[in-house]
């Protein structure tokens, strides 16, 4: 059973999430904190140690919900090769999900740290990394169960998809047009199937 301060840190965390992804680190001021939790500076000071602290909680639970997120969406397949298919699937209509979270977070956050905050910018990469190794994992896979190419250079094919999808998203994002999404998820599955399928 979770402490009354462990409550309150959770819900901090869930009210001030979407406002950090929306407006920003520096454009993010306790008074914002505050009127979104309805809580005292004094009570927001009494679970977090500062501003950065609540920014980077908020930033890992965004993208733990988008983690979980696309997780679920690959429990429809046990294939390795169809579960990068579904990785790009979830994409297309990705800027539904995220608009509901202020945009990507990922995206958003790594654009605003890079200039205002190098933990929170560390914190980013450090997400990236892991997705990259997630989808380099299932290539991996895919290459030990005969699925895909055993000549198939694992990291570099997930830097290429990871970076295909989010130029997408920006460009999604800045044009107001889902299409670029819908077009580089189907151009993604392309290359899958002519370079990766064994």
């Amino acid at each position: 059973m979770r402490s009354k301060a462990e409550l309150t840190s959770l819900y901090i965390i869930e009210k001030v999430a979407p406002v950090f992804n929306k407006k920003g680190y520096a454009a993010t001021s306790m008074a914002d904190i505050s009127e979104v939790t309805g809580l005292s500076k004094g009570a927001i000071y009494g679970n977090f140690e500062n501003k950065e602290a609540i920014a980077i909680a908020a930033f890992h639970k965004n993208v733990n919900d988008l983690l979980k997120k696309i997780a679920k969406h690959q429990e429809q397949s046990n294939s390795p090769l169809q579960k990068l298919f579904l990785i790009t699937d979830f994409y297309r209509t990705y800027k539904d999900y995220s608009t509901e979270l202020g945009g990507c977070p990922i995206l958003n956050i790594g654009v605003d740290a890079n200039q205002q905050n190098t933990k929170l910018l560390q914190q980013v990469q450090l997400v990236i990394s892991k997705t990259q190794n997630n989808v380099a994992k299932l290539v991996e896979w895919g290459k030990e169960n005969g699925e895909i190419k055993a000549t198939t250079e694992s990291e570099k094919f997930a830097k290429h998809l990871y970076t295909r999808i989010q130029g997408a998203v920006f460009m999604s994002y800045t044009m107001n047009d889902n299409s670029y999404l819908v077009e580089t998820a189907n151009e993604l599955d392309t290359y899958i199937t002519t370079n990766l399928k064994a």
